[in-house]
């Protein structure tokens, strides 16, 4: 407990920002991701849209896997359904603020019709069968091209508010990261409220939960079906990002890039997929800006590194396993535990 603070009941305790410090942390946090667009350069404002868009995706994840212990290693294929079903709404005329909610309620419906079957069974076989749903998925995505346009993709319309084109990163940015607030609020929520109890419960012990009431069929059923709606709200939101999209893009190494996100995280905590999702997006990017500064100097160090970033998923989950279960969220915690109790032992 950090000295001087103390709560007069459980509502003040159970605040999101429990001190006047983390309040006003947060303060210039938002004040400084919405004043980016104005002083951030075209490549920060590139990354940082790309990093909201896999912030959505795996707080997705971390609902259905941290929170309720479903691996599901089918995340890119439903972030597939809601692109294309995103540019079917936008070719239909639906605003934007409509298309991307309801192309996650097209990716959560996706998301039923695997799940209710697939969780007849559990652990290493709904892996599994998740994996075949993927590439059931991802076959429909390269052949059914009356809907998907094949292997040539699809174009997507530019994204409109009151008549405003919302084109290129700068117009991007503030859509993505309100829609990543709305997700990441209802996320945080959604683990103190009795669903959250529920998932964690599932998560667990099964058994247990079943004797205590918990219909494991009905929430395993709507955490597959939030991992799926996230999944398809950060598909929609790609989809009007990059303007154009092909199936090539949802292969199976983005939702092993998911899963590695939240075991590198911190699984169960929305802290943990924003840390994850940061830190695997920005590694390989670093690594390939290191190859680009090094390759007229020194070009067999650039070409050793070049390889090097589709090793590093399997490297840091291997590390983090061993090393840190919790992932990066506990070493923050741990963090902040030494500032709030400094000089003295933790």
């Amino acid at each position: 407990m950090r000295t001087g603070i103390y709560f007069e009941g459980y509502r003040t305790e159970e605040q999101l920002w429990d001190s006047p410090v983390s309040r006003a942390w947060m303060a210039i946090f938002v004040t400084a991701m919405i004043s980016l667009p104005w002083w951030g350069s075209d490549y920060v404002l590139a990354m940082a849209c790309i990093v909201g868009i896999h912030l959505i995706a795996t707080m997705g994840l971390n609902i259905t896997t941290g929170g309720a212990g479903l691996i599901s290693l089918s995340h890119a294929a439903f972030m597939g359904v809601g692109c294309y079903a995103v540019s079917w709404f936008a070719g239909w005329g639906i605003p934007f603020f409509l298309a991307i909610p309801l192309a996650g309620a097209v990716a959560a419906a996706v998301g039923m019709l695997v799940g209710v079957p697939s969780l007849r069974v559990k652990g290493m076989y709904f892996a599994i069968a998740t994996l075949a749903a993927h590439f059931v998925l991802s076959f429909l995505f390269r052949e059914w091209t009356p809907v998907t346009g094949g292997p040539s993709g699809v174009n997507i319309v530019p994204a409109e508010l009151f008549g405003f084109e919302l084109t290129g990163d700068r117009r991007m940015f503030y859509p993505i990261y309100g829609f990543a607030l709305l997700l990441g609020l209802g996320a945080a929520n959604l683990n103190r409220s009795y669903i959250g109890r529920a998932f964690i419960a599932v998560r667990d012990r099964d058994i247990s939960a079943e004797l205590i009431g918990v219909n494991l069929l009905h929430y395993k059923v709507l955490a597959f079906m939030t991992g799926a709606f996230y999944a398809g709200v950060a598909g929609g939101l790609l989809g009007y990002f990059y303007g154009a999209i092909t199936s090539e893009y949802f292969t199976f190494g983005l939702s092993v890039f998911y899963v590695a996100a939240i075991i590198v995280g911190g699984l169960g905590r929305v802290l943990g997929s924003v840390l994850g999702a940061v830190f695997m997006t920005l590694v390989p990017e670093s690594l390939r800006l290191l190859s680009s500064a090094t390759s007229s100097w020194l070009p067999s160090l650039a070409t050793l590194l070049l390889p090097v970033g589709q090793v590093v998923f399997g490297v840091l989950i291997i590390a983090f396993l061993v090393l840190e279960p919790h992932g990066l969220a506990q070493v923050w915690a741990r963090v902040r535990r030494i500032f709030h109790l400094w000089p003295f032992r933790t």
